[in-house]
């Protein structure tokens, strides 16, 4: 797999994230990794992310985390929203996270969402996970978690996937 690389300046991607010096929006890979075949919930979020001014490439249903990875590589994307309703979050989510960091894209940030229950979440966010949304989330925290992400961004602070562990949404 290619190597990542920052084109902007201020760790944003260039044409992908909401970069002030350029004035653009985060490219996003919405995906759901698994055998779950229920996808109406990642099709809203989608939807709301795009609405929000944001470009989203949505990978379909039963994608591998291989895949997953391959695909934000290859749409050179900024963020990674993964749904998950099967409860093979706590397997998947963390080769997808892992994958990530060896291909060296540890600046692409991972949120999910979906069934994942309290107990499970401290794992998912020890492994680079930056935030999950459970049911009855808001389009509009969505978009306050990724206008965060673009604060802390600014500031130099970690919010990637390979990044220092330890904030979280």
């Amino acid at each position: 797999m290619r190597a990542y690389r920052a084109k902007c300046p201020n760790r944003f991607l260039e044409g992908y994230y909401r970069c002030p010096k350029y004035d653009l929006t985060m490219r996003i890979v919405v995906a759901k990794p698994g055998l779950d075949g229920h996808d109406r919930g990642a099709k809203v979020i989608a939807r709301a992310l795009r609405d929000g001014g944001h470009e989203v490439i949505y990978t379909g249903l039963r994608r591998t985390p291989d895949e997953i990875v391959r695909i934000v590589i290859d749409e050179d994307a900024g963020a990674l929203g993964l749904s998950s309703l099967s409860g093979a979050h706590s397997v998947l989510i963390p080769k997808v996270c892992e994958g990530l960091r060896e291909s060296e894209m540890n600046n692409v940030i991972v949120f999910a969402g979906g069934i994942i229950p309290e107990h499970d979440r401290q794992s998912l966010y020890d492994v680079g996970v930056r935030a999950i949304f459970g049911p009855g989330t808001t389009s509009t925290e969505i978009l306050e978690f990724l206008t965060t992400i673009e604060k802390r961004s600014e500031s130099e602070e970690p919010v990637g996937v390979g990044e220092e562990a330890g904030w979280h949404w």
